[in-house]
């Protein structure tokens, strides 16, 4: 097949290293599939230029890439600092976002939340954990008395997280909310919701979606405890997952963070939904120009458990060498993806609907015949979601006739999406298909290939039929 493109999906953020067209096409070139916007950083200008930018690129098929607009979501920061900022081990301080506060030797924090409760031996981190404190008493529901177990130098606009607290907290800020239906309007992708805690978080944000009348799917960035006690409803939920390991690996211990991620992918795949590794793949390389060999592990390690994108963020977006970094991440991906760990392995323990029983069909039959090819005619990309689930050996070729979904496709395992005319009877089908396949030259005369699709036609969710032809 003349098919270059990884199973596996890149994900890259844009930020000052990359921000110009020139690297941002080459790292297209080189083999992204998404770019990152994150909503964390800059004016709105700012944000809506590098969105304007990404979509003045064009991939090998013509088409401008996929853009995941990423909401800041209620990131606690300090505020400000009342007390040495040099914390030493048993000092006694508090942590509080009452401004109002009198005490000489606090720690003010983002405003606009509670503590509710509060488990037994709660840590308070702050600075992605290298400074840690334990609460003593809650003073108020504003309020907390802690002692210092790790001390250190804590700065203005530091993160903080409170695992073993509740945090009674908005899902959504007032940026958060501004960010999104700035993103509606600009033609984003794909949404991704920071520090989801439940499914509830969908609701929410998909009110906004209804009020601005523009639907997006909506990927939840797994990075709080409470969202590993409601995994499996956050699954069933949202359109996608990304494991954001840098604030799960302060929520949780350290040490179960390989645990979690192997459980999340596996939850995600079985159940159907795009899951992104995210963060710290290659940080070195944001100051040196090679991986370390443990970071090249961790990369091969993501793909053989069964992820369907890797997301890099610092590397691409601060660090000194974006373009090696796609080239390393792409090399890595090509060196591991093909060997047969994962193939056909994720098949669903029932089948409940058509379009399943269909998707589960085209997997088997892929395997057992001799198929150069599985292409699959979809108008909501649903169809080609379900196929990638089961990981057949064959790529996946879907065909729309939307750019916007065809792009939202393009963070699926193993899915080339590939823009044609609308076509007004299903007897046009294996015609199209066939001129795709010709003027792609994606198989040879003679090869077979598989097509799915629907009837009645232009109706999401209707797959029923698949067909084995021969070009």
């Amino acid at each position: 097949m003349n098919m270059d493109n990884n199973r596996v999906k890149i994900l890259a953020t844009v930020g000052p290293s990359c921000n110009n067209k020139k690297s941002l096409q080459k790292m297209l070139d080189l083999g992204v599939n998404a770019f990152r916007v994150n909503m964390s950083h800059g004016t709105k200008k700012q944000k809506t230029d590098k969105i304007k930018l990404i979509k003045t690129l064009k991939d090998k098929w013509g088409m401008s890439p996929c853009i995941l607009a990423d909401l800041a979501g209620p990131k606690i920061r300090i505020e400000k600092i009342n007390c040495n900022p040099n914390l030493s081990e048993k000092d006694i301080l508090t942590i509080s976002n009452d401004p109002n506060l009198k005490e000489n030797n606090d720690i003010l924090v983002t405003q606009g939340f509670q503590f509710t409760d509060i488990s037994e031996g709660a840590k308070i981190l702050i600075n992605d954990g290298r400074t840690s404190l334990i609460v003593e008493d809650k003073i108020s529901p504003n309020t907390l008395k802690c002692s210092v177990v790790v001390g250190g130098l804590v700065e203005d606009r530091k993160g903080v997280n409170f695992p073993g607290i509740s945090l009674d907290i908005p899902t959504i800020s007032d940026q958060d909310k501004d960010d999104l239906i700035m993103s509606l309007n600009e033609g984003v992708d794909w949404i991704a919701l920071s520090f989801v805690r439940s499914a509830e978080d969908y609701k929410k944000i998909k009110k906004i979606m209804t009020e601005q009348n523009i639907h997006l799917p909506v990927m939840a960035k797994i990075e709080k405890w409470e969202a590993i006690q409601n995994l499996d409803s956050i699954v069933e939920s949202f359109d996608a997952l990304m494991v954001a390991r840098g604030d799960l690996g302060v929520e949780i211990p350290e040490t179960r963070v390989p645990l979690l991620q192997k459980k999340i992918i596996e939850t995600s795949n079985s159940k159907g939904k795009p899951v992104i590794i995210a963060t710290q793949f290659l940080e070195n390389m944001v100051e040196n120009p090679f991986p370390t060999r443990a970071e090249v592990s961790d990369i091969a390690n993501a793909i053989y458990d069964g992820a369907d994108g890797l997301l890099v963020t610092g590397e691409t977006a601060v660090g000194k060498y974006p373009l090696k970094v796609i080239e390393i991440l792409q090399n890595v991906i090509k060196d591991n993806e093909n060997v047969n760990l994962f193939y056909g392995n994720y098949l669903p323990e029932e089948v409940t609907k058509t379009a399943e029983g269909i998707s589960h069909a085209v997997s088997q039959v892929s395997k057992n015949l001799k198929i150069s090819a599985i292409v699959t005619m979809t108008h909501s990309g649903g169809t080609a979601r379900m196929i990638s689930r089961h990981r057949p050996k064959s790529p996946i070729i879907a065909l729309t006739p939307f750019k916007n979904i065809a792009r939202q496709m393009s963070i699926l395992w193993g899915v080339n999406a590939i823009v044609v005319g609308k076509y007004k009877d299903i007897d046009e089908i294996p015609a199209l298909c066939r001129k795709v396949l010709d003027e792609k030259k994606l198989i040879k005369d003679g090869e077979l290939f598989i097509f799915t699709g629907g009837v009645p036609m232009n109706v999401a969710g209707t797959t029923n039929y698949l067909s084995i032809q021969k070009k």
